[in-house]
């Protein structure tokens, strides 16, 4: 199947081509972040606006790229949710308006299994059972994995997303719009152990996640500093730290709790340099009792990433994960729905 994706949540439209047979054949992206810059965030009704006029376009660019029209094409996978409504109804009237004109099959997709099967786009060697993490602007959860449409949540935040974290504290020491990954920047800078800040939540049992207290703690730490842009950098590295370390040592509860050694992680914040490093020595040390014994082998730890431009919002996981769900024989009906909020556990096996 030749399959278009369109992915319209938030502030990205991405639209991809993905064939069940040669893989990706093209993928599209229009960032909004210029355009939010001056309000410091998301302006919902703007993001809605943009997908209109970029949507198309893309759709045109994307089937260019991929050499095919749009009579070549074998069904239309777009997000429905979770997401911003008024975003999330662009490309899901544009996906479903597409299909009926084809007569093609269409599918809406949960905007974060696309991202939790993100990584299986570029390896086609992964399979589960595997421990997801899913890390970016919206979500922080964990997630076990037993096959697609599979899922049983293990943790989530109870507050701040890793990612919402990240923004809100770059924009209370002044970073520019978006924060997150200009604070990262800024964290490569600074001192190791210059500033040590709690890891929250991991000093009692369990999976979830809590930010907000860290955010507090640095928002204190940055009032009674010199702020100087070296104590700034100091901070963001004490910051960025203290989140890593918090995400590895959940992780390593995940995996000891299920016996399961492959670790995906998948959103925005996956694409972190030190996170990745940190997960990767974590996984690279893991041994004893697994649920994945077999003839491959002894045991060995692994942890899967998308390359860094899949991390973030994309169409061409949208394409893929609807790829999956089309050849399993999932339809829309011709109505044009989304699901602003859903439980990614109530999505039905593939």
């Amino acid at each position: 199947m030749r399959v278009l994706g369109i992915e319209t949540s938030c502030d990205e439209t991405g639209v991809a081509v993905y064939d069940t047979d040669r893989g990706l054949l093209a993928h599209a992206l229009y960032t909004q972040v210029a355009l939010h810059a001056e309000y410091g965030g998301v302006v919902p009704e703007l993001a809605s606006r943009d997908h209109v006029r970029k949507l198309l376009p893309l759709v045109r660019e994307a089937l260019a790229e991929a050499g095919l029209a749009p009579a070549d094409l074998d069904g239309v996978a777009y997000t429905a949710g979770p997401g911003l409504v008024g975003a999330l109804m662009v490309g899901a009237a544009a996906g479903r308006a597409l299909a009926w004109a084809l007569d093609l099959p269409a599918v809406g997709v949960h905007h974060m299994e696309g991202h939790l099967l993100a990584p299986l786009l570029e390896d086609p060697t992964l399979r589960p059972p595997f421990v997801a993490l899913l890390v970016s602007g919206g979500h922080t959860q964990l997630v076990e994995v037993a096959g697609i449409g599979e899922y049983r949540l293990l943790g989530e935040t109870l507050d701040d997303a890793a990612g919402e974290a990240f923004d809100k504290t770059a924009k209370l020491m002044g970073l520019p719009y978006p924060g997150g990954p200009e604070l990262a920047r800024l964290a490569e800078t600074g001192r190791p152990g210059a500033y040590a800040f709690s890891r929250p939540m991991t000093d009692r049992p369990g999976l979830d996640f809590s930010f907000s207290g860290l955010k507090t703690q640095v928002l204190l730490a940055w009032q009674a500093s010199d702020q100087t842009p070296e104590t700034r950098a100091d901070i963001a590295r004490g910051f960025e730290d203290a989140v890593v370390e918090t995400l590895a040592i959940k992780c390593q509860r995940a995996l000891d709790q299920t016996g399961i050694r492959t670790l995906v992680v998948a959103g925005g914040v996956g694409a972190n340099v030190r996170l990745r490093a940190r997960l990767q020595a974590l996984v690279g040390g893991l041994s004893g009792p697994t649920k994945q014994v077999g003839p491959e082998g002894p045991p060995t730890g692994r942890v899967c990433f998308p390359r860094p431009a899949f991390c973030t919002d994309n169409g061409a996981m949208i394409a893929f994960a609807g790829a999956l769900r089309l050849q399993a024989g999932q339809r829309e009906t011709p109505a044009v729905t989304v699901t602003p909020r859903w439980d990614m556990a109530s999505l039905p096996p593939v």
